[in-house]
């Protein structure tokens, strides 16, 4: 019978699996049988809780022989969602140790540093991954090549083990197990500690929000080396004694048909996901799952009720950073569009940076509406208690985070006069236009709303004369044109958008950019602008532009990009322009 004792530690969780001889991990692996089910054309393999933490001692047992003595007792997961992934983060949580999820999108000198900062001794990859690692100078770090003999031959005599008989330190809460690089948009990504308390009780919290029990089976399709995948998926699916089913990659075409054969009734999203859900082919069995429930972040109010409708599963908007600084609780009475209010114990407010001021509250219409977002949109902080554990050998961002004596948490947000909180973007994607502050995700919401679009991301280009100006990335629906006076139409009909909101560029592209989390590539699009590709590339997206407020959109084309261009000369801002 699952306990509902709250635990102390990962290890505990994975520790609590011995003996149970229920589903535990799914995934496609047509080679490797403990029990395989037959869906359609793909064969999936199902190991049971027993399995895999008879899996995740033996891969502990071998860690604690590879470390070299007096090592930082960390390691490096340069995989994709494979059920080594999950063993050896088990693995880690039994032996005392960390794991440093690595990105497989970074390359060259920047995989090699995010290797080396977090002082791995071994990294585990697969075959798929070694040409990333070719010609990278990594002193010290010993490599696994999961799926090859040598690898198998490594394990063998570590078959038998049994939780907690190998540990390199034994695990407590205070001990670190998630080294995990936060996605910034400038400069090189921090690791951000986790523990294996603050990890153990999300994810036991996250259970009991959601009822979780072994009767579900949480779908991980999101990357596990991000800590959406592992804080807000594994971990409770761990707790709750729920399955967990593995898709190696996200997949929108893939999606439902994933969710049918494993059972899956719970998954996570992030950034776009729900957006390439949604633009999927519509099929009359859109509703023919057990799917009950998506938590994520960025799924956008529209997007939220679209989902809802075609596919029948609700899904909830969570605020909580991987750092774990603030967190936002959702209430039965949160509105839409809204994430909840401030967490037990926490001390949020809205603060305006430039002053140190708390915003006003903002004022909302009644469709919900922001209607004085210049003063009310500020960065969200916590002035309470903080469950943020600091960045590996990090200093300089750990200050900046916590100055004055407060957890920065470098998103913008608004609250409203009942007290409960909206999300309106990330602090770098705040915009300076004419003197006024504008936050990109209000104006994207608002955007969201037009019928032909499919995916929009809003971000600042340098003025010619000061500041920014508004420009948005549009990708359209399927076997929808872009039309300067639809679009026009749409603007003018929007009772929420102010005349500095209405965006002056318009490219429209064929996909939304994204990085390998699947949020937008804001870097990408903030890089190219308005301009036209380097020499030699494929041609460029298109890019509408209004020369004046009232203009109606028109194509930039190289006439207009000359004149723009000696205009932002003349003010001596052409660099501002260099890519």
């Amino acid at each position: 019978m699952r306990t509902t004792t709250a635990p102390e530690t990962v290890a505990e969780l994975i520790a609590r699996q011995w003996g149970d001889h229920r589903p535990g991990l799914m995934y496609e692996d047509p080679e490797s049988a403990e029990s395989a089910v037959r869906a359609g054309s793909a064969e999936r393999t199902v190991l049971s809780r027993h399995r895999a933490a008879r899996e995740a001692a033996a891969r502990a047992a071998l860690l604690v022989d590879l470390m070299p003595p007096g090592a930082e007792p960390h390691l490096g997961v340069l995989l994709d969602n494979v059920p080594e992934f999950p063993h050896w983060l088990g693995a880690a949580a039994l032996a005392g140790a960390a794991v440093a999820g690595i990105n497989p999108t970074r390359r060259g000198p920047e995989l090699a540093r995010d290797i080396l900062h977090t002082e791995c001794r071994i990294l585990v990859t697969e075959r798929t991954h070694l040409p990333l690692l070719r010609g990278l100078d990594l002193p010290g770090v010993r490599l696994l090549v999961t799926g090859t003999e040598e690898y198998a031959a490594l394990l063998a005599p570590y078959a038998a083990a049994k939780p907690g008989e190998a540990v390199l330190r034994p695990p407590g809460p205070a001990d670190r197990l998630l080294l995990y690089f936060t996605s910034g948009s400038t400069g090189a990504p921090k690791a951000a500690i986790c523990t294996q308390g603050r990890l153990a009780g999300a994810g036991h919290a996250l259970a009991r929000q959601f009822s979780v029990t072994p009767e579900d089976v949480h779908y991980v399709c999101m990357p596990l080396f991000h800590g959406n995948a592992v804080i807000a998926d594994w971990l409770p699916a761990l707790a709750g004694g729920a399955a967990v089913a593995l898709r190696r990659r996200f997949s929108a075409s893939a999606f439902l048909d994933d969710v049918r054969a494993y059972g899956a009734t719970y998954f996570t999203y992030v950034g776009r996901a729900i957006q390439y859900l949604l633009a999927t082919e519509p099929r009359p069995d859109d509703r023919d799952h057990r799917l009950r429930l998506g938590f994520g972040t960025e799924a956008g109010a529209v997007d939220a009720a679209r989902f809802a409708e075609r596919f029948g599963v609700r899904l909830v908007e969570g605020y909580g950073a991987t750092e774990g600084g603030a967190s936002v609780q959702r209430t039965p009475d949160t509105p839409p569009g809204a994430l909840g209010r401030a967490g037990a114990g926490d001390d949020l407010a809205v603060i305006d940076p430039e002053t140190g001021r708390e915003c006003p509250a903002a004022r909302l219409d009644g469709a919900g509406r922001l209607l004085n977002g210049d003063e009310a949109i500020g960065e969200l902080v916590n002035r309470g208690r903080s469950l943020f554990e600091g960045y590996w050998r990090n200093p300089d961002a750990e200050a900046a985070r916590t100055r004055d004596g407060w957890y920065w948490t470098g998103d913008l947000f608004f609250r409203d006069a009942a007290g409960f909180l909206w999300f309106a973007g990330r602090t770098d994607d705040r915009l300076r236009v004419d003197s006024e502050n504008l936050a990109a995700a209000v104006i994207e919401n608002i955007l969201a709303r037009w019928q032909d679009a499919a995916a929009v991301a809003v971000y600042a280009v340098p003025d010619e004369v000061a500041g920014d100006q508004v420009m948005a990335a549009v990708a359209l629906r399927e076997g929808a044109a872009f039309s300067p006076a639809a679009f026009e139409a749409f603007l003018a009909a929007q009772p929420d958008l102010g005349t500095k909101l209405a965006p002056r560029y318009v490219r429209v592209v064929p996909a939304m950019p994204v990085t390998a989390t699947n949020k937008v590539h804001r870097v990408a699009l903030r890089r190219a602008g308005f301009l036209p590709g380097p020499p030699g590339e494929a041609a460029p997206d298109p890019v509408w532009w209004r020369p004046a407020p009232a203009a109606a959109y028109r194509p930039l084309d190289e006439a207009a990009l000359s004149g723009l261009l000696a205009a932002y000369a003349a003010q001596d801002r052409l660099g501002l322009l260099e890519t």
